[in-house]
């Protein structure tokens, strides 16, 4: 993998003798950003907008657990991103991996069809998760809705990885915009003209719809990209032009498996809040506080296509992305402590959040506790990003069997040994959790920077 272009100019030549200027990765990374924290937007609004329609502890836990299901069954094809980003630099290239995106999208799109059609999925969300009847009801409902989800994020991440590759990382963020439009239209229009909408199906509505709309939006602006690679040209700097299936599959499952083990801690964690003290209450905040992190765990999530695309054929931008990581991740640390350590966390969960004055004040410990997630997130950014790079992708798998494995067993002595309020252990196994994948990628980092290539 190469270098792409950033702000006009190849990566190679940003900052001259392999350096970087902190200026210039932030040039490149803040329409990613943006990107993200506008999609981080989409929960606190449309939890605002349930949390305001009839019955609403019901709806936000039906909600939360619809969301953690539907993430889970698109897990193989959240990494199309980094994978369109590294690899489709030229017209074979870009041929097989759309078909093998089709092939992903057709497949796990079908297996949400079939779970929907069967008892499946009244089955795990009655007795595996154990939820009140009206809630599995629920849940199912707005899963239904949620069918086209999958299938248009992944069509949207490959074709903005191609955007990504070729530095031009603004029209990912214009795509983002259109789609916070559609989503917002949809949720007020079916909250101000369709009142007796339960909650749930308003929020996976106004998500379908969205997300369609942005990878339909995807699409056209990739348009003059994906010309230029049919008619034998090039995206970004040169790559191998005898790429076959068995490449990407190679490449590509360690990928897939680290998202469906990673995207597994939502539903083990809506599991383990079922049978934990204060169950519907601990199900109706965690989306919430879960929301509330993710604006600013955001900012490091959007930092590994950043990394991918600037760390360079030998590796010498690493000291530069793992300076600007570290400054990023620590101030979006400090923002959300600033919110869960004051009463700024009432004003969000009560006036913005409209939750009510218990779930508001249940909100609380958690969100102080997942405060250090934003900064240890980014961190994990950059590791994947680089392992990512050097085309070392099975440490990241192993990586995140070690998170979810934390995860589990820190949930486990939390609520059945420690009996604590389910929120408030879940958000402690998440931070856990995430220390541990960190640690994990370390020795595999120092690794693949001592094996870079000398040219």
């Amino acid at each position: 993998m190469y270098p792409v272009a950033c702000d006009g100019k190849p990566a190679c030549e940003m900052g001259g003798k392999g350096q970087l200027p902190l200026r210039r990765v932030f040039v490149f990374w803040a329409p990613l950003a943006l990107t993200w924290l506008m999609m981080a937007v989409e929960g606190p609004f449309l939890a605002a907008i349930v949390a305001r329609l009839a019955d609403p502890k019901p709806n936000l836990a039906a909600s939360g657990v619809s969301f953690s299901i539907a993430l889970l069954v698109e897990a193989p094809i959240i990494m199309l991103m980094a994978a369109s980003t590294a690899m489709a630099g030229n017209r074979i290239a870009y041929l097989k991996l759309r078909a093998f995106t089709w092939w992903l999208n057709g497949g796990i799109t079908a297996v949400m069809g079939l779970l929907l059609v069967t008892p499946g999925m009244l089955w795990i969300t009655r007795e595996l998760i154990d939820l009140p009847g009206d809630v599995a009801q629920l849940t199912v409902g707005a899963l239904v809705i949620l069918l086209p989800w999958p299938a248009a994020i992944g069509f949207r991440r490959f074709y903005q990885g191609i955007l990504v590759r070729a530095g031009q990382t603004r029209k990912v963020a214009y795509g983002t915009v259109i789609r916070l439009t559609t989503m917002a239209c949809t949720g007020l229009s079916l909250y101000w003209g369709w009142p007796g909408l339960p909650g749930a199906y308003v929020g996976a509505a106004a998500l379908s719809a969205g997300v369609t709309m942005e990878a339909l939006a995807s699409r056209v602006m990739v348009a003059g990209l994906v010309r230029r690679l049919l008619a034998g040209g090039t995206v970004g700097a040169p790559c191998r032009a005898d790429i076959s299936y068995r490449d990407i599959v190679v490449f590509y499952y360690p990928l897939a498996i680290t998202s469906i083990v990673s995207l597994a801690v939502h539903p083990l964690v809506s599991f383990s809040l079922g049978h934990s003290r204060f169950a519907l209450e601990s199900l109706a905040v965690m989306p919430v506080v879960s929301s509330l992190s993710f604006i600013f765990r955001a900012l490091g999530l959007s930092y590994q296509e950043a990394v991918i695309a600037l760390l360079g054929e030998r590796n010498e931008r690493y000291r530069e992305l793992r300076k600007f990581g570290l400054l990023m991740g620590t101030a979006a640390t400090a923002a959300l402590a600033l919110i869960a350590f004051t009463p700024l966390a009432g004003v969000w969960f009560r006036d913005v959040s409209g939750l009510g004055p218990g779930l508001a004040e249940l909100a609380e410990v958690p969100a102080m506790l997942l405060a250090p997630m934003p900064l240890l997130t980014t961190i994990l950014s950059f590791q994947v990003g680089v392992m990512v790079k050097v085309g070392r992708t099975g440490p990241v798998s192993f990586a995140t069997v070690a998170e979810v494995c934390t995860v589990a067993a820190v949930l486990w002595v939390a609520i059945q040994g420690l009996g604590m309020i389910g929120a408030v252990a879940a958000s402690l196994a998440l931070v856990v959790g995430r220390l541990a994948a960190n640690a994990y990628l370390i020795k595999p980092n120092a690794s693949a920077l001592r094996s870079a290539p000398d040219r």
